[in-house]
């Protein structure tokens, strides 16, 4: 493939431009719950593993209180378990996104995309604006038949196999599928070749990159060992960019508009004639691909787990889906019949609430204020919002660790406080493709659930992966093909 001259030496300095805009987040000297006993220059260094933050977190950030700290050398971070705190976090006429350290190291990756962009980068706003249309419903009826088409290949993936099937391997070859193909209407093959195509690994290689050096960016001699980083993955992370950019140039000058990458090489800004370069149309698409192939097959992945150890519930989806179907186990949903399937739909939330595949996100202030009335914030400092946590906050959930769909009942939904469930983050910079991910999450449920009776192995304990999202590790699902005869009552 031919080489982009110039583009690493533009986004090495773009890095550098990062480090040194890197919010401080000393909160004024305020201090906060933290935990084990803090050591003189290192801080809190050893209190998460490194191989697992985020569950760390989980698990030692328990009973701290709605908010609390951790500082590694130099470098404070304050986290926010609390929904009250949450939803003062999410007002967004006080405050808005902020980049942590390790979305700022995704920066060298995926530059100024939808999700790793700064607030105030013309690219963001221009971006956010022209791709809209993009998932209005008349682009959702035009992804539909590519979701349908797409599943349909897993299914015969698994019926070609034997055994039991590893959900989180099956349903993230389905998603990145699905986005490849609605996103600029590249097949990976992965489910006609045995080996995974090399700008999948080549991508996640080199995201894992940009995940290890947000937490080397504060470390004594941090920036040495992300250098070193960056040049070991250099091969990989060139492969990605030299192949989207070849996509890129290929179709630029057709008129076509059916997919994403269309939509970003041909439409201009109404009001200022606009247009993304082909720089940012490549960082568009990674953030599509990275954001969302994997968020939306953790979320199948959880959703899956679940109804295997919740029986009845698994049996309300099953009818749920064979009464909207009909009697062909085969049958696939049209596009208007997908909000139908309620229960379906309610049984993704409660997974997503229990483990958000979108961890958590980081809110700072607009301007100097006071965070419940007596935490002094000012447009430097920021806090992640867990909502691992949040989401589990037994102020606002009943048993919050107990599967239970119908918290997501109309009526639930509206007794509860605002923004206590937030999976796919919070104002103008909430996720944009969230009613594709939620169109097709439901689509492919719908359609697995009416297709096959699944067993999980009752052995099984739920262990839990992190990549730049949640998903479950290991976790296998016996699938048996339903007949007509079984699916009519």
């Amino acid at each position: 493939m031919s080489p982009a001259p110039t583009i690493d030496i533009d986004e090495g300095r773009e890095h550098r431009r990062d480090v040194r805009r890197k919010l401080k987040n000393d909160w004024s000297g305020q201090s906060f719950p933290h935990a084990g006993r803090r050591k003189p220059f290192v801080g809190d260094l050893g209190v998460s593993d490194p191989r697992h933050p985020l569950l760390s977190l989980l698990e030692w950030g328990e009973g701290l209180g709605p908010i609390y700290e951790m500082r590694i050398f130099r470098q404070n971070f304050v986290f926010v378990s609390g929904a009250a705190l949450a939803a003062e976090l999410c007002d967004e006429s006080r405050f808005c996104k902020a980049l942590p350290p390790a979305i700022v190291a995704l920066r060298q990756y995926a530059g100024d995309g939808l999700f790793t962009a700064y607030n105030d980068e013309p690219n963001w706003q221009l971006a956010h604006e022209l791709l809209m249309p993009a998932f209005t419903k008349s682009a959702m009826q035009s992804y539909h038949p590519i979701m349908l088409g797409t599943a349909s290949e897993l299914f015969d993936y698994w019926d070609r196999g034997q055994g039991p099937v590893d959900v989180t391997r099956s349903m993230t070859k389905l998603t990145m599928e699905t986005l490849s193909r609605a996103a600029f209407s590249h097949d990976f093959g992965s489910f006609t070749t045995s080996q995974p195509h090399p700008f999948v690994g080549a991508m996640i290689r080199a995201l894992e990159t940009g995940r290890r050096k947000g937490g080397l960016l504060t470390a004594p001699g941090g920036q040495l060992l992300g250098r070193y980083l960056d040049r070991r993955n250099a091969d990989q992370q060139a492969y990605v960019d030299n192949m989207l950019d070849e996509l890129i140039a290929e179709r630029t000058g057709s008129p076509d508009q059916h997919d994403l990458l269309g939509i970003m090489l041909n439409v201009s800004h109404p009001e200022t004639g606009e247009r993304l370069s082909p720089l940012n149309i490549r960082h568009q698409i990674l953030t599509f691909l990275v954001a969302g192939h994997e968020t939306t097959s953790g979320a199948l992945s959880f959703t899956l787990y679940y109804l295997s150890r919740n029986p009845e519930c698994l049996a309300a989806a099953q009818r749920e889906a064979d009464e909207i179907l009909g009697e062909d186990p085969t049958a696939t949903p049209t596009f208007e019949q997908v909000p139908k399937f309620r229960y379906i739909r309610r049984c993704l939330d409660e997974a997503l609430r229990i483990w958000p595949t979108v961890p958590a996100f980081a809110r700072r202030p607009r301007e100097q204020t006071t965070l419940d009335g007596r935490y002094v914030m000012t447009p430097e400092d920021w806090a992640v919002i867990v909502l691992g946590q949040v989401h589990r906050d037994p102020t606002v959930w009943e048993n919050p660790d107990v599967y239970d769909p119908d918290r997501f009942l109309p009526a639930n939904v509206k007794q509860r406080p605002a923004h206590s469930y937030k999976p796919f983050g919070a104002g103008l910079r909430a996720c944009i493709g969230r009613q594709f991910a939620i169109h097709e999450s439901v689509l492919v449920l719908a359609c697995l659930l009416h297709r096959y009776d699944v067993v999980g192995d009752p052995d099984y304990e739920l262990a839990v992966d992190e990549r730049l999202t949640m998903v479950p590790r290991g976790f296998e699902l016996s699938l048996e093909p339903r007949r007509a005869r079984a699916v009519v009552e």
